[in-house]
């Protein structure tokens, strides 16, 4: 791939990165309530679905998914109702007992946020049909194409884990004195929940 190209490809891989969505909004939650280096484990998961919604419109799946009215509906409602079942799960989470500033309490495995962060991403079709649209700009049918592919996998997945974990899981540290009081970290779930439920209702009802 030529520099410029991929100068190009990164370029639009940060604004796809910083672009506010359920990832983000998992990725916060993660840093706020397991700390910000176990973050990283949600972020993984959530990589590995971005490189199978690569592999899966690289074979050509994508286009029968993004053709097919009925298949891309099973998996956007099926988004939906997971991200509304983290929302509604953060709403009545109960907080736990007030600690000191510096300790953060983990409540969840790494294997918990991996699979999370995995299915957060995995059940968004709207990716894939992004990535019908992105890819093919990037790719030259003339030249070899797993080169080309790999690049793309390789950069798309770094820049999104470096503003994951660098930018929205650094930012969440901002808001840490709130789980250190049973108020704050009741009102950190009523927004975090209440933010997936919205992001669910986006993806129902945007088409």
């Amino acid at each position: 791939m030529q520099l410029s190209l991929w100068l190009a490809l990164a370029g639009a891989g940060v604004l796809i990165s910083l672009t506010p969505g359920a990832g983000a909004i998992n990725t916060m939650n993660n840093s706020l309530t397991s700390g910000f280096r176990r973050s990283i484990w949600g972020i993984l998961g959530q990589q590995v679905a971005l490189i199978a919604h690569v592999i899966v419109v690289a074979l050509g799946v994508g286009v029968l998914v993004a053709g097919s009215p009925v298949l891309f509906n099973v998996i956007r409602y099926a988004g939906a109702a997971y991200l509304v079942f983290l929302g509604i799960r953060l709403l009545l989470q109960q907080p736990t007992a007030a600690r000191s500033a510096t300790s953060v309490t983990v409540r969840e495995s790494a294997w918990s946020m991996f699979r999370r962060g995995l299915w957060v991403n995995l059940l968004n079709p709207k990716a894939l049909v992004f990535f019908l649209a992105f890819m093919p700009q990037f790719i030259r049918p003339e030249q070899p194409l797993l080169p080309q592919y790999l690049v793309l996998t390789v950069t798309v997945v770094a820049i999104d884990i470096v503003v994951m974990w660098l930018l929205f899981a650094a930012a969440a540290k901002s808001f840490q004195r709130f789980t250190n009081t049973v108020r704050g970290q009741t009102i950190l779930n009523r927004v975090f929940g209440s933010l997936f439920i919205a992001v669910a209702a986006l993806l129902a009802l945007i088409h």
